[in-house]
């Protein structure tokens, strides 16, 4: 997806109206106020409100089958590129946080006008280099026959969230004390965690 330096600069102040004010609370306007552009910039450059968040959508989750890509590529042992594969998705769930905010309720909300087409199929492809890389571990017999590889994601993410979302309360169970303190605490402990979940799950080892 080919973007140039404004488009972007709007899809990222939109970015942050969206998952603070909902998307019904963000009016174009105020997007195009907020990125300091004229109004008529952002219907030439995406048409409509609803067209924006289709494109921010695609341009966020764009390279995330190209990253997989590369991790499952690796010259490492199965179990290794597990890990790899983990510590991108949180990674990458953590950096982009805020558009999954934007995604489990404009998405989930089946009464919407979206197109959500090309973005499924960008997800599908994803899940698609996601389960060839678990079937071939399972033929090579690393990785356990029995295992729901649909559900590997969610456990992923569904950890990921629960733990954000709940930031507050785990802070009274952990010494976080800011922001920079919940970074590490996902990128090194949380990641950790899911690590040995998932290896757990399809190798019975941790």
């Amino acid at each position: 997806m080919k973007l140039n330096d404004k488009q972007i600069h709007i899809l990222n102040v939109s970015e942050k109206l969206f998952a603070e004010n909902g998307f019904d609370g963000t009016s174009v306007r105020t997007i195009a106020k907020e990125a300091d552009v004229n109004v008529a910039m952002i219907s030439y450059y995406f048409g409509s409100k609803e067209k924006l968040l289709e494109t921010f959508l695609l341009y966020r989750i764009a390279d995330f089958r190209n990253e997989l890509l590369k991790v499952v590529n690796q010259k490492k042992s199965y179990t290794e590129k597990l890990d790899d594969l983990i510590k991108l998705i949180v990674y990458r769930t953590h950096a982009k946080r805020r558009m999954y905010k934007i995604i489990h309720f404009e998405f989930s909300n089946e009464t919407r006008g979206f197109d959500f087409k090309a973005y499924t199929k960008e997800k599908l492809e994803g899940f698609k280099t996601i389960k060839a890389f678990v079937e071939e571990g399972q033929k090579a017999g690393v990785f356990n026959e029995n295992v729901n590889i649909e559900l590997l994601m969610p456990t992923v993410q569904g950890s990921y969230f629960n733990f954000y979302y709940n930031k507050r309360f785990y802070k009274t169970l952990i010494p976080l004390e800011n922001d920079v303190a919940v970074d590490i605490y996902v990128h090194q402990t949380l990641t950790k965690h899911i690590q040995q979940t998932i290896k757990s799950l399809l190798t019975n080892e941790i």
